[in-house]
């Protein structure tokens, strides 16, 4: 009787949940994708958590794809925002002049640019990272007069056609429906491959400085100092500093993606500090936005910069001001290190609790952690687990998601700001998660 009840309970449930779906399967297109990861419809969030409309909390380790590198509903920013708003603040002005964009700019240069040494100029284009590296991509080839683009194995750079054709990911570049041209791709050189160091590089310059080769001269070199989608894969600093040269005496750009790396993520404002790395162009969106709302920014050296005429690569929301406002405030937690040496200890922490559960399970399977400050990652080394350890983790209260060679990385990416408490019950989830699938 008791388990016959609890059996109609259930389906109860289950048939709540499903009715609750049932406007997103009617009227949403089939291109949706992570509502299908976490099945559930969420009402609220706060820092690292987000709560469903039936009241189950949830840890977020996910965090936007790395939007959230300040945490869901940062009380600062919001602050800030709704300031901005009662005062009648320019929500959208394109491209022109306003105080909350002078505020960004002055912001960053002071905190960001000035102590770095660096004079780049500030883009703003549409607001995604693919805007960005599409800007990137057009301004490279004005600049030197030629179309290709050396790209690297692994690497993601958006959906668009220009930075598809630079995202290797075989799944994502057969939805264009048009020939990905004018990019090669090369080998990435990264700390966990040890067929794949600054050797690598040696052979490419011998296929460019080989004019029989078959080999145009390229345009730019497109590179993430650290691949997130592409399975977190750190680059190595020698094999950086080597593609840096190589491209400097080919008369090519360098350009970095830090999309989803950058603005603090790995302990560091750039994922590339402290490594004597000076890239001609830095692509940037996701965090600098602060709060979630949208943004996306090219430094460029004003050697470069100076090849664009006035409007010629134009963006209805070249920067908006809600962005500006959140995104000034996400500049303060630059100002001094607390921020950053937070990072780097509770990236120890969850490296180290990945590493533990490597190691719990290494005679069940082969498992490999990799990342940089809180960009940390177990590679499982098979796809149907990884599904498994999503999907548990989900129904035990973590946001967690997959990447690389078919999902199977577990990539934990929290809020910067997430509380001890949360990160300690967000991986010992993970850790039974893993412990259920394996």
């Amino acid at each position: 009787m008791l388990r016959s009840r609890q059996r109609d309970e259930r389906a109860a449930i289950l048939q709540a949940e499903k009715d609750e779906m049932k406007v997103f399967d009617e009227l949403e297109s089939e291109i949706r994708g992570y509502c299908r990861v976490y099945p559930t419809v969420f009402e609220s969030a706060q820092n690292a958590r987000q709560v469903d409309e039936n009241g189950k909390s949830y840890i977020d380790f996910f965090a936007g794809a790395g939007v959230l590198n300040f945490g869901h509903n940062n009380p600062k920013m919001k602050e800030a925002m709704i300031d901005f708003l009662q005062k009648d603040g320019v929500a959208h002005s394109l491209d022109m002049h306003t105080t909350v964009k002078r505020d960004f700019l002055q912001k960053f240069h002071d905190v960001v640019l000035k102590p770095r040494g660096m004079d780049h100029k500030m883009q703003f284009m549409g607001p995604t990272g693919t805007n960005a590296v599409e800007a990137a991509l057009k301004l490279a080839r004005l600049v030197t007069g030629r179309h290709l683009v050396v790209a690297f194995t692994h690497g993601f750079h958006g959906m668009t056609l220009g930075s598809l054709a630079c995202t290797a990911r075989s799944v994502f570049r057969d939805a264009a429906g048009v020939p990905l041209g004018h990019v090669t791709h090369q080998v990435y050189g990264h700390e966990d491959d040890p067929s794949a160091g600054p050797e690598t590089i040696d052979a490419l310059r011998a296929l460019f400085e080989d004019r029989a080769s078959g080999y145009e001269m390229p345009a730019a070199f497109l590179v993430e100092p650290l691949q997130a989608e592409g399975g977190v894969r750190v680059a190595r600093a020698e094999w950086l500093r080597k593609l840096q040269k190589l491209a400097k005496d080919l008369g090519a750009l360098l350009i970095f993606d830090d999309i989803q790396a950058g603005v603090g993520r790995t302990g560091s404002y750039f994922s590339f500090d402290g490594m004597d790395l000076d890239p001609d162009i830095v692509t940037m969106a996701k965090g600098i936005g602060g709060f979630g709302t949208p943004l996306a920014m090219n430094l460029v050296k004003p050697e470069h910069d100076e090849h664009w005429k006035p409007g010629q690569h134009t963006g209805t929301f070249r920067g908006q001001g809600l962005s500006f406002v959140a995104g000034t405030v996400a500049l303060s937690y630059f100002e001094d290190d607390t921020l950053m040496n937070e990072v780097k200890a509770k990236g120890e922490r969850i490296r180290g609790a990945m590493q533990a559960i490597a190691d719990e399970h290494q005679s069940k399977r082969k498992m490999q952690v990799r990342g940089k400050g809180m960009m940390q990652a177990l590679d499982l080394g098979d796809n149907e687990v990884a599904k498994k350890v999503v999907a548990t983790s989900f129904e035990k209260g973590l946001l967690i998601g997959g990447c690389g060679d078919g999902g199977r990385v577990m990539k934990a990416i929290p809020p910067l700001t997430i509380p001890d408490e949360d990160l300690k019950e967000g991986l010992d989830i993970f850790a039974a998660a893993v412990a259920a699938s394996v």
